[in-house]
């Protein structure tokens, strides 16, 4: 069965961060999202954040490659942070009594993180979602320029709700959410999945969407032509 523990193991294997002590508060982290994710529903599970955390930290790789020596680096445990955290506080599962400004912060404070650290992950997870951006996009590019690891698990994210498998979570979160019927979700990949594209920050995101955005298209042009003169 796959688990987030796999990719933080193969990260560990490939000798990415020695330090201790961050080691141990990402594996207490990772274990919190594990309970956190349980209670909402397949689109937005724990199987989305192992994917998210995969996936960042091969946008990660390759971007780093691609850095100049003189250009700032990445720090991974701040996108590492960052993607297992990134729907902890999200709006749409939000409880009530919850804060979403600081929930992140607080849960990593408990385990001991450094407030500095802690405050910079609170402020990445808080800048990650298409609707935050559509509102300011001037902001969320502000943002990035003060923490460019948000870039990296922002095209995570998205790039997991495009493709087959962004199909498959558009379909399952319009069923969980009592969206407008089959047609509902499908009017969502023109309001927003086939837009996130051109919403790619880094070099490795925007090649990668090419193709799942293809996807995504093919498939609804499948879905207009089978229901052609239902509607």
């Amino acid at each position: 069965m796959s688990t987030l523990g796999q990719p933080l193991a193969e990260r560990e294997s490939a000798g990415h961060s020695k330090n201790v002590f961050h080691e141990e508060l990402i594996h207490s982290v990772d274990a919190y999202v594990k309970e956190y994710m349980s209670h909402y529903d397949a689109s937005h599970d724990y199987n989305h954040i192992q994917r998210v955390l995969r996936m960042s930290l091969v946008i990660f790789e390759k971007e780093r490659e691609a850095q100049a020596p003189a250009e700032e680096q990445y720090n991974e445990t701040l996108i590492t942070l960052g993607a297992l955290l990134h729907d902890v506080g999200d709006h749409k599962y939000l409880q009530p009594g919850q804060d979403s400004t600081t929930l992140v912060r607080d849960v990593l404070l408990e385990r001991g993180c450094p407030a500095g650290l802690a405050d910079k992950v609170q402020d990445l997870v808080l800048h990650v979602s298409f609707s935050t951006e559509k509102k300011d996009p001037e902001k969320t590019q502000r943002k990035i320029a003060s923490i460019p690891e948000l870039a990296i698990v922002q095209d995570a994210d998205r790039l997991d709700a495009i493709g087959a498998v962004g199909i498959a979570r558009c379909f399952t979160f319009g069923g969980a959410k009592g969206r407008d019927g089959l047609d509902g979700s499908i009017d969502h990949f023109k309001e927003k999945l086939e837009l996130l594209e051109g919403m790619m920050k880094t070099r490795t995101g925007k090649e990668l969407a090419r193709e799942r955005t293809e996807r995504l298209k093919v498939f609804r042009e499948w879905w207009e032509s089978e229901n052609q003169g239902l509607s």
